[in-house]
């Protein structure tokens, strides 16, 4: 017998979605409901939590195959608009980092150095559908013998390209803070010395796996939003942690689980894959991602109906401990505090700063809800938990 009092399935969950009778709401509006219904009965009516964060995720990036050439080639080096792809693949694939600078990129010699351009500028400028500069060598072989071809390209040439993200959702990050009398920066941003601001990097409530906390229902094959398109999960992603200290609503309160997610990049668009020049750190890329929230039982109701004064993080210190391998926090603060635009530490005002969007968390949440209104976007079963 079941211990839930409200049980659901993947399969009649999506029965609903295509008969367009599902109902859904987002993370923001599932809260009231759950406080005017409680658990139980909103569990009952509402079958669709919709979630979305907007930031900036450094491990990503896209495998990409630029196609063969006459002669035929083997790539050894291949770059797009001067940013270098590793080319220790196959024939003419590589993978080009979001993180990857231009080779004739000053960095940080003039320190802090601006970082203009890079690898998650060349992802948007491909989406954006822009001619960018491909050349590639190789040193030659008999089945391969063509050494060097340059040429300009298109997304829509190159007959395949996939975002494959390493690491992608933090399920929570820290609150960071520079102690130290000098400016600090980070890829957390600039940080004013002497606790000038606090930057943070989460959406709080709207953030995915805020929302099933024990990832219970999130796994291999799971559907998502990716970049404006569809995209699935593939495994935990790179850092991730399951065992970590966590408030009595199962939300951690430290950095913890995180997503590998993978997409086709011809279906995205440039407004959810945006290029980061982060001065005195490097280039990024800010992704859309959102994933939709099976309500299976009351449990996972009573998981996505969190709030942000439910949700806390740590306070980092990056002006030394954080450089240092120092693991300190000098506080913890919830999102509400954070979302309100400043905190009180050691008896300090400081000034919140967020990079994260949540304006564009917002919309990702709603086009979620209605593509499944809509019988556009349906629930994927994840083949494999990592609860």
């Amino acid at each position: 017998m079941s211990e839930y009092k409200v049980n659901k399935t993947y399969e009649q969950i999506n029965k609903k979605i295509a008969a367009g009778e599902a109902v859904v709401v987002t993370a923001e509006e599932i809260i009231d409901i759950a406080k005017k219904h409680g658990v139980v009965e909103a569990a009952k009516q509402v079958d669709v939590v919709t979630t979305g964060t907007f930031a900036p995720m450094c491990s990503s990036g896209a495998f990409i195959n630029i196609g063969q050439f006459k002669p035929l080639v083997r790539t050894t080096k291949t770059w797009f608009n001067n940013v270098p792809a590793y080319s220790g693949l196959a024939a003419v694939d590589c993978y080009l980092g979001a993180t990857q600078t231009c080779d004739d990129d000053p960095l940080n010699k003039y320190h802090p150095g601006e970082f203009n351009y890079g690898g998650g500028h060349v992802i948007q400028d491909l989406v954006a559908g822009k001619e960018v500069h491909l050349r590639a060598e190789s040193y030659g072989t008999d089945c391969y013998p063509n050494k060097k071809i340059e040429k300009m390209v298109r997304l829509k040439d190159l007959p395949n390209a996939m975002l494959c993200n390493p690491r992608n959702a933090y399920q929570n990050y820290n609150c960071a803070i520079n102690r130290s009398n000098k400016i600090k920066y980070t890829y957390m941003g600039t940080l004013k010395s002497k606790m000038g601001n606090a930057n943070y990097s989460t959406a709080g409530e709207l953030s995915p796996l805020f929302n099933d906390p024990y990832l219970k229902t999130i796994g291999l094959g799971t559907r998502i939003f990716l970049g404006g398109a569809q995209g699935y999960v593939t495994w935990t992603g790179t850092q991730h942690k399951k065992d970590v200290e966590r408030g009595l609503n199962g939300v951690p309160v430290t950095p913890a689980g995180t997503l590998s997610v993978m997409g086709d990049l011809k279906e995205m668009s440039p407004e959810w894959l945006v290029g980061q020049s982060i001065r005195g750190y490097g280039v990024s890329l800010s992704i859309g991602l959102g994933i939709p929230i099976p309500i299976l039982n009351e449990e996972m109701l009573k998981f996505t109906a969190v709030s942000d004064d439910e949700i806390f993080t740590q306070v980092v210190d990056y002006g030394y401990d954080y450089p240092q391998a120092i693991s300190k926090s000098y506080g913890q603060v919830s999102y509400a505090e954070l979302k309100s635009g400043s905190i009180m530490l050691k008896g300090q005002k400081i000034p919140t700063v967020p990079l994260s969007s949540m304006v564009k968390a917002r919309k990702i949440a709603e086009i979620l809800k209605t593509q499944i209104q809509r019988s556009k976007f349906f629930l994927g079963h994840p083949q494999h938990l990592f609860c």
